[in-house]
């Protein structure tokens, strides 16, 4: 295993962070970044959009439930409300999923192919309780593509944090391979029910079962996790 791990004091640890990334961009200011959305990275982004500049980067957003416009529970809603807002500048370049699209297939092959055009310097990630990353469900290959994915009951369930009325059941997600091409990953572990998950993923078996494990045989991942996470290892 070749990944770092990294324990946080859980009042600590959205100020570690996101100093730690405030940091990675000023050192790389044109850097093509992949970013989720969610309770996870929500105070990371809180503290950093005041100070971070990243009207030189490329952002491509994760994933996105397949959810009308506007909809509190949509990925896009989410990085607007929680980061973009309160940024001085826009991103230089924003990507998004267009759940929308007629095609959708083609729709999945156009984000893949900009993405894979340059390729992701810095990719955060969030872990789902059933080891999720992006809408990578389980089941999900190493060498999975952007593509349209039904969703587990359990992801479904909760987008209902972001929207009570909001019950996806199908969502478009950067693929397994592009974000193991990514130069470098992040990987957000936050809270004392996601300890379990991450243990499993830290030691059990590598494969499709639980997808996040596919990051141990990656050369660059950082886990940071708060002390509430890691409380299983």
């Amino acid at each position: 295993m070749t990944l770092k791990l990294e324990v946080h004091e859980d009042l600590k640890w959205a100020e570690v962070v996101a100093q730690r990334w405030i940091d990675f961009v000023n050192g790389h200011p044109a850097a093509r970044l992949c970013l989720p959305t969610g309770e996870t990275p929500r105070p990371l982004y809180a503290l950093s959009s005041p100070k971070i500049d990243l009207s030189s980067a490329t952002v491509f957003l994760l994933d996105e439930f397949d959810l009308p416009r506007g909809s509190t529970a949509r990925c896009d809603t989410m990085l607007q409300r929680d980061l973009l807002v309160s940024l001085s500048a826009p991103p230089a370049v924003l990507h998004r999923l267009d759940v929308n699209a007629p095609d959708k297939v083609a729709e999945c092959a156009r984000y893949d192919a900009s993405i894979s055009d340059g390729g992701l310097d810095l990719t955060l990630l969030g872990l789902g309780g059933n080891g999720h990353l992006g809408l990578n469900e389980p089941g999900s290959s190493v060498d999975s593509p952007t593509r349209v994915i039904d969703l587990a009951q359990a992801t479904t369930q909760a987008a209902t944090r972001y929207d009570p009325d909001a019950r996806p059941v199908r969502g478009m997600t950067l693929g397994m391979q592009r974000i193991l091409d990514s130069n470098e990953i992040w990987l957000l572990v936050t809270g004392s029910h996601k300890a379990a998950i991450l243990e499993q993923m830290l030691v059990g078996p590598i494969g499709s079962d639980l997808p996040a494990s596919y990051l141990r045989n990656h050369p660059n991942v950082t886990v940071l996790a708060d002390e509430s996470a890691a409380a299983g290892l």
